[in-house]
C-alpha cells in the first residue's frame, strides 16, 4: 500500500491536562493514523480543544449543545482532501477510560475516524453505510496494530 502524502498541523488548544494528551498524540503517530486512511493527498489541520471549544463548535455548526469527541470540517475532496479535525480531548479522555481503551488507540481510532469523514465516508445516512464505514475503521486500525474498536 502507498501511502498519500499528507501536509499536517498539529495544534493544542487545552488549558489543562494538556501533557497527557501531547504524549498520547506524537506528531509522527498522528501523521500515521492519517495516512493510511487516506486515499488521496490531504492538507488536513488537527485539533485538541477543551469542552467549552468543543462544545461551542458543535453547538454552532451542527446544532447540538455538547461536546462531542470529534467533528470533521470537510472543505474538498478533490484534488487533494482539505478538512479540519476537531477532538474534545476531555470527552475522548473519558471515552477512553469507560471504554478501557488506552488514551492513544481512542485517538487513533478518532483520527480515522475524522479522516475518512473528510473524504465523503457517513454512518448516519444508513445502516449499510455505518457498516461499511466501519469495516473499513476496523481494516486500518488493524494495520495500526489497534483493536477493533467496536468490539465488546
Amino acid at each position: 500500500m502507498t501511502l498519500k502524502e499528507l501536509q499536517l498541523s498539529l495544534q493544542f488548544a487545552l488549558d489543562s491536562d494538556a501533557a497527557a494528551h501531547r504524549a498520547a498524540l506524537p506528531r509522527h503517530w498522528v501523521r500515521r493514523c492519517i495516512r493510511h486512511s487516506l486515499e488521496s493527498d490531504a492538507e488536513i489541520t488537527v485539533r485538541i480543544v477543551d469542552a467549552e471549544e468543543g462544545q461551542t463548535l458543535n453547538r454552532d455548526y451542527r446544532g447540538k449543545d455538547y461536546a462531542t469527541n470529534v467533528l470533521t470540517f470537510d472543505y474538498t475532496h478533490e484534488p487533494i482532501v482539505a478538512a479540519d479535525l476537531v477532538l474534545c480531548a476531555p470527552v475522548v479522555a473519558t471515552e477512553a477510560r469507560e471504554q478501557g481503551k488506552t488514551l492513544q488507540a481512542h485517538y487513533a481510532h478518532l483520527l480515522v475516524h475524522g479522516a475518512l469523514h473528510a473524504q465523503g465516508w457517513e454512518h448516519e445516512t444508513s445502516d449499510a453505510d455505518a457498516q461499511a464505514m466501519e469495516a473499513l475503521e476496523v481494516q486500518i486500525l488493524r494495520k495500526l496494530g489497534i483493536d477493533n474498536p467496536y468490539s465488546a
